[in-house]
């Protein structure tokens, strides 16, 4: 899901009919708050675009917020109508990803999601101590006896070390979207994964769990 946060009810409905012609779900905000009130729920979104000139706030404070926060590799693009190169470095130092300035190409800004998002999903180097091998994968030199189940969310887990994976994404990226399963199944999966993973590797803990959010693999 992608979250959009733009006052804008002309540029928002545009930006929504081009994602979603696309295939991507979309959910709209306008105001900061509302903004912030979903990013603490879960499942949390796969990317946020960010409109800068907002009715209560400045949308790279909220950038800043997601940097310093369990969030913080959430990808970020924000719409500006300011084009000026010191915006834009501005913007890029708070730590967005990109920056698109107003007006734009609804085709570019599809573009350029789909550029970020695919490079969030690729993990450039496995966490220390992991090494992967097709569907065999090791802790410390240690190969792990893992079922199916175990073994996919694993790898999900190293796509993206660090990054929070709620619980909905892990369901549907091991069980399938129509697998009759749910929060639990993950938790209960995830426990016998850990529990696993200190086996091989005494004293490491590497899976994170973040309150009503989901899990991250820590280096």
């Amino acid at each position: 899901m992608i979250l959009l946060l733009e006052d804008d009810p002309a540029i928002a409905d545009t930006v929504a009919f081009a994602l979603r012609r696309e295939g991507f779900a979309v959910e709209h905000h306008g105001w900061l708050a509302e903004a912030r009130e979903r990013l603490r729920r879960a499942p949390a979104p796969e990317l946020l675009i960010l409109d800068i000139g907002l009715p209560d706030g400045h949308g790279l404070d909220l950038c800043r917020e997601l940097r310093a926060g369990p969030l913080k590799h959430l990808p970020v693009i924000v719409l500006s109508a300011r084009s000026d190169e010191m915006d834009r470095v501005l913007g890029l130092e708070l730590g967005a990803d990109d920056y698109l300035a107003k007006p734009f190409s609804p085709r570019e800004l599809v573009a350029r999601v789909r550029a970020l998002l695919r490079r969030a999903q690729v993990a450039p180097t496995a966490p220390a101590g992991f090494s992967v091998d097709g569907s065999r994968v090791r802790l410390d030199g240690v190969l792990l006896n893992l079922t199916k189940l175990e073994l996919g969310l694993l790898l999900k887990l190293l796509q993206a070390p660090q990054r929070i994976h709620s619980r909905e994404a892990l369901l549907d990226a091991v069980w399938g979207a129509s697998a009759d399963s749910g929060d639990r199944t993950v938790d209960t999966h995830i426990k016998t994964l850990r529990a696993k993973l200190r086996e091989a590797a005494p004293g490491r803990d590497p899976i994170k769990t973040h309150r009503g959010m989901g899990y991250s693999l820590e280096p």
